[in-house]
C-alpha cells in the first residue's frame, strides 16, 4: 500500500516523543530531523521536505506545545494539519461549464494510463448522473482507439473516433456530436507524451487554445517517484493543468508524488487510481490522506465505499436483524458478499484506526482462505440449517463438511464463532447494564484506535 514505509518511520518517531511525556525543544528538533529523511526516503522533493519541516517545527517548538500534558500528541496534530495543507487542505472538485458541453482535456506521458483513467472518470460521472462522451484522440499509439473502444463497451459510455486523422478535427467533430445528442461532458483522451516533445506539446497547446478546456488533468503513474513531480512541473509550465489523477496508490509507491505534486505545481490531485477495476476511481481528499499517513485511518472513504457498494436496503434490514438478535447464517453470507464488493482485505483494514498498515501477501491469501471456506460451508447447509444452526447435529456436520470440502472441526469452529456473535448483539442490543457496558467499551475502542486485531476470529 501507498506510504507504507513513510507511515512506519513517522509511527516510530511519534512513539518516541510519546514515551518521552515531556518535551523539550531538543526533542522536537531530534524528531523533525527524522521527519526529514523520512519525506526524502518516500521519495518527497527535497524543498517541499525542508519547507514542511520548517513550518512544523515553528509550530511545534512553542510553549502551548512544550508545557502542555500532552505534547506529543500536539506535535502530531501539527504534523496531520501540515500534511494536510501540503496536499490540498480540502477535496478540489470538477469544474463543470455553465454550458454545455464540459470539455476535459486527459493529458500526460504514454503508459501513465490516461485511457484506463479517461473511463474511470467517465464512469465516476455517469454514476453522477451524467452523459459523458469518451473522445479518441491518441492517433499515434497502436491499438489506442480500440482500447478506448473497449473501455467504453464495458462501462456503456458511447467512445467518439473518426481514425487516425488529426486530433483536432477529431475534437471540432466530437464536440458538435455531444452538442447534438446532448452528452454534457467530453473527455479528450489524448496521445500520451514526453514533456520535451516540443511537437506534441504544440499539439496539445492547439487543442487549449481551440476549446479552453474547463479542465486539463495530468495523469500521473505515482510509482514513478520524483519524476512523476518533474513531469507534472514540466505540463503545468507548457499547459496550465488545473489538476492530477495519481494512478496506482494501491501498490508499493512510496508515496512522494502525493505529498509534492501540489507543492510544486499548484495544481491539487482530483483523483486517485486505486486498482485496476473501472470502479477503483477516488477523490482525493487531502485529510483523509494524511490521516491514512498517519495511522490514523480513514472510516469516512470507508463508509463511502459501503455505501456506494452495498445495497442500502438490504443494510437497513440487516442492521434491524441484528438489533432485534434475528440475525442468521443466511444473513452472514449475504453479509460477506457485500463485503466482498468493497475491495480486497488489504484495502479495508488499511482504512480502519490503528489496524495494520498491510497485510502480508500470506495474511491476505489466509484471509481470503478463510472468506472462501466459511462461504462454502455456509452453502452446503440447507435454508433450514442456515436459520437455526442449532438444529445441526454430528450428522448434518458430516455431511455439511463433505459438501464444502471441509473438517468437521472448521463446521465446529464457524458455528462456534456465529454463536459468540449472536451473543454479542443480543448484549449490544440490551438496554440493561450489560448492554451500555458492551457499547461504551467498544466507543472506547474505536476513540483509540484500538482495531489492530483485525477478524478478532469471526468468520468474515
Amino acid at each position: 500500500m501507498a506510504f507504507e514505509g513513510l507511515s512506519d518511520k513517522l509511527s516510530a518517531v511519534f512513539k518516541k516523543l510519546r514515551n518521552k511525556g515531556k518535551l523539550t525543544e531538543s526533542d522536537v528538533k531530534a524528531a523533525m530531523r527524522e521527519v526529514r529523511l523520512a519525506l526524502l526516503e518516500a521519495d518527497v522533493n527535497y524543498k517541499v521536505a525542508k519547507d514542511f519541516v520548517a513550518k512544523v517545527s515553528e509550530r511545534a517548538v512553542g510553549a502551548e506545545v512544550l508545557e502542555s500534558l500532552t505534547p506529543a500528541q500536539h506535535v502530531i496534530k501539527i504534523v496531520n494539519e501540515e500534511l494536510t495543507a501540503l496536499m490540498g487542505e480540502s477535496n478540489a472538485r470538477i469544474q463543470f461549464s455553465s454550458k454545455i458541453p464540459t470539455i476535459i482535456m486527459m493529458v500526460g506521458l504514454q503508459g501513465s494510463g490516461k485511457t484506463t483513467h479517461s473511463g474511470k472518470l467517465a464512469l465516476h460521472f455517469k454514476k453522477m448522473g451524467r452523459r459523458p462522451l469518451l473522445v479518441a484522440c491518441d492517433v499515434y499509439r497502436p491499438a489506442a482507439i480500440d482500447q478506448l473502444k473497449v473501455v467504453g463497451s464495458q462501462i456503456d459510455v458511447p467512445v467518439f473516433e473518426m481514425g487516425q486523422i488529426e486530433p483536432l478535427t477529431i475534437a471540432k467533430k466530437a464536440v458538435s456530436h455531444a452538442k447534438d445528442y446532448g452528452n454534457d461532458i467530453v473527455i479528450l483522451d489524448t496521445a500520451g507524451r514526453l514533456h520535451v516533445d516540443t511537437e506534441l506539446m504544440d499539439e496539445l497547446q492547439g487543442l487549449k487554445d481551440e476549446f479552453k478546456p474547463e479542465e486539463i488533468l495530468l495523469v500521473i503513474d505515482s510509482m514513478t517517484g520524483q519524476d512523476a513531480v518533474n513531469v507534472a512541473a514540466a505540463f503545468n509550465e507548457k499547459l496550465g493543468i488545473t489538476g492530477t489523477i495519481l494512478t496506482k496508490l494501491d501498490g508499493d509507491t512510496r508515496g512522494g508524488a502525493a505529498l509534492s505534486v501540489r507543492a510544486v505545481t499548484g495544481a491539487p490531485i482530483k483523483f486517485i487510481g486505486t486498482g485496476e477495476k473501472l470502479t477503483d476511481l477516488e477523490p482525493f481528499h487531502p485529510d483523509r490522506m494524511a490521516s491514512r499517513i498517519l495511522g490514523m485511518g480513514d472510516v469516512l472513504t470507508l463508509i463511502e465505499r459501503a455505501e456506494e457498494q452495498m445495497d442500502a436496503k438490504k443494510a437497513e434490514e440487516m442492521a434491524k436483524k441484528m438489533g432485534e438478535n434475528t440475525f442468521d447464517l443466511n444473513d452472514l453470507l449475504e453479509q460477506m458478499k457485500q463485503v466482498k464488493k468493497m475491495g480486497s482485505l488489504s484495502s479495508i483494514v488499511a482504512m480502519l484506526p490503528g489496524a495494520k498498515k498491510k497485510l502480508s501477501d500470506e495474511e491476505e491469501a489466509q484471509g481470503e482462505k478463510q472468506l472462501k471456506r466459511t462461504e462454502a460451508i455456509i452453502n452446503s447447509m440447507t435454508k433450514k440449517e442456515r436459520a437455526k444452526p442449532s438444529i445441526i447435529d454430528a450428522k448434518r456436520k458430516k455431511r455439511i463438511a463433505a459438501g464444502s470440502g471441509t473438517e468437521v472441526s472448521d463446521v465446529n469452529r464457524l458455528l462456534k464463532q456465529f454463536e459468540q456473535m449472536q451473543k454479542m448483539m443480543k448484549q449490544l442490543s440490551g438496554n440493561g447494564k450489560q448492554g451500555r457496558k458492551m457499547r461504551q467499551m467498544l466507543s472506547q475502542m474505536e476513540n483509540q484506535g484500538n482495531m489492530g486485531g483485525f477478524g478478532g476470529g469471526m468468520p468474515f
